[in-house]
């Protein structure tokens, strides 16, 4: 007697859920760490497995442009000095004073030849002004200071403590009082006011002394604010000229633009 093994296949009736192991019986999700999709995933080594990302190359060399002009202000600054020329301009406060002292001192202790002080668009604070003063007052070497555009408020006793004094025919010259604002406890800001007042003593006893005016009429001048030329602050005492033109005149008739110290070219 012979045995059959007979294979049923069971399909999915409609309407019936399947049972495991018939079609459309979900499979079980991946586990943890096994990526999903048919097959085995690849080990290091066997092709297709991803292959490591290239290690970088040599970086190229930076390359830096340097501006042959960045220190151009400064290699000026050394050729004025060279020639005893200092340049004041914009606001003379602290720092700017200490800066502006140490350049005259220096060459002052090189030799006694004089120095030309070019004020530009000058402007300083009270206290910056009378440490100026008291610097141009000890100075061996003889300073003339030069001013051009316009010289305003306390800056004028830096141009009345040099001996020799001139404007550009465009220079002008602000009398203003300083504006200071005082904060703190009603001593501190007594201290403080009694200070600015002895300061601004020194300024004004300057002034008085270099033209010749009363104390009273420089206070008044600088309380309303009077602007002068260059010609009127040679009549008012202020400086001693006008700058004018030294050199020999061009073929043709024009006149060279020089400056009007021979000494100093």
């Amino acid at each position: 007697m012979t045995s059959r093994n007979t294979h049923i296949a069971r399909a999915h009736i409609p309407g019936i859920p399947p049972r495991p192991g018939d079609p459309g019986w979900p499979s079980p999700p991946p586990g943890p760490g096994v990526p999903p999709g048919p097959g085995v995933p690849s080990t290091p080594g066997v092709p297709g497995f991803p292959s490591a990302p290239p290690a970088p190359g040599p970086l190229s060399p930076t390359r830096v442009w340097l501006d042959p002009g960045a220190d151009w202000a400064g290699a000026l600054y050394e050729r004025l000095l060279a020639k005893r020329i200092v340049l004041a301009s914009g606001m003379l406060d602290d720092e700017a004073a200490a800066r502006l002292s140490a350049q005259l001192l220096t060459l002052d202790a090189e030799r006694d030849q004089p120095i030309r002080l070019e004020l530009q668009n000058l402007r300083a604070e009270l206290s910056a002004t009378v440490t100026m003063m008291g610097i141009l007052d000890v100075l061996r070497a003889p300073v003339r200071a030069c001013v051009s555009g316009e010289i305003n408020g306390p800056a004028l006793g830096v141009l009345a403590s040099c001996p020799l004094r001139s404007g550009y025919p465009n220079a002008s010259f602000v009398l203003t009082e300083p504006r200071m604002h005082f904060g703190g406890t009603v001593t501190a800001v007594t201290a403080r006011e009694q200070q600015v007042t002895r300061m601004l003593d020194t300024l004004y006893f300057r002034l008085a002394e270099v033209t010749g005016r009363e104390v009273d009429e420089i206070r008044e001048d600088a309380r309303r604010g009077r602007t002068l030329t260059t010609g009127q602050a040679i009549g008012y005492g202020l400086i001693q000229g006008q700058e004018t033109v030294s050199r020999p005149p061009l073929p043709g008739g024009l006149p060279d633009p020089g400056r009007g110290d021979p000494d100093l070219d």
